[in-house]
């Protein structure tokens, strides 16, 4: 087989589409261990009142599917178990020791009757259309190859009625406060990273991957191309993280 000749971006570097995956791959099975620390040190804690916020936006119900992708170690998922306990989640991922991760942790334990894991790719999910209420993605879809393939893939296996909300982090509208932004993320995520997960390259490019990922305008656009209606977005921190909402009508 030739290799695709269509190029993405790997953080700052135009790599081949074909060799995204894993090396996306490689950097979350890098720090799936500290990658819960990492959030608190890189967002000094405030990455849990942004899913807070998300949850708020959302509304968990009793009776709900939720299919959580790039669901990693699972805090989407048990959020939204502790505030529907009878609902279920389906905790995606496409690194399975994220997955492994996840499950040793004692929410898990508390909640294994309604949680399931699965690894997969978010482009070509393995679920039937039409399986569930809500379609959630956190800090993920930016990782993704194609993000509007996700997309179209959120879509399908939602049921009618049912409910996209993706959340991830995007542009601060005011320049100087994104250049000041900018500094902290190069100047001090890689170096954090290094001393807590010792591995500077693979959140290097985690800060990369934010400054390619669309503004937040383009990237509704990219859900209302999917299908989706009712579509509209809330800054979080000024712009730092962003929630988009869509519904399949």
């Amino acid at each position: 087989m030739t290799a695709s000749k269509n190029t993405t971006h790997f953080g700052f570097k135009t790599v081949d589409e074909s060799e995204k995956a894993g090396m996306v791959h490689g950097v979350f099975s890098n720090v799936a261990s500290k990658y819960d620390v990492m959030n608190d040190a890189m967002s000094l804690g405030i990455h849990r009142l942004w899913k807070n916020a998300m949850m708020d936006w959302l509304a968990p119900r009793n009776g709900q599917k939720l299919l959580d992708v790039a669901g990693g170690t699972g805090d989407i998922s048990f959020r939204f178990l502790k505030r529907a306990p009878n609902a279920h989640a389906t905790v995606f991922d496409m690194t399975q020791s994220m997955l492994d991760a996840g499950r040793t942790r004692a929410e898990a334990a508390d909640m294994a009757n309604h949680l399931d894991w699965v690894c997969g790719d978010a482009m070509d999910l393995p679920f039937d259309d039409n399986t569930f209420d809500v379609y959630t993605i956190s800090f993920g879809i930016r990782n993704v190859t194609r993000p509007q393939e996700a997309i179209n893939e959120a879509y399908r296996v939602l049921k009618p009625g049912g409910r996209l909300m993706v959340l991830e982090f995007s542009q601060i509208p005011n320049p100087a406060m994104q250049w000041a932004y900018d500094r902290y993320s190069f100047n001090i995520i890689p170096p954090m990273g290094k001393i807590i997960a010792n591995d500077a390259d693979s959140y290097q490019y985690l800060v990369e991957s934010i400054r390619q990922f669309p503004d937040q305008d383009t990237f509704l656009q990219m859900i209302r191309d999917g299908g989706f209606e009712n579509a509209k977005y809330r800054n979080l921190s000024l712009g730092i993280a962003c929630l988009h909402s869509g519904w399949k009508i």
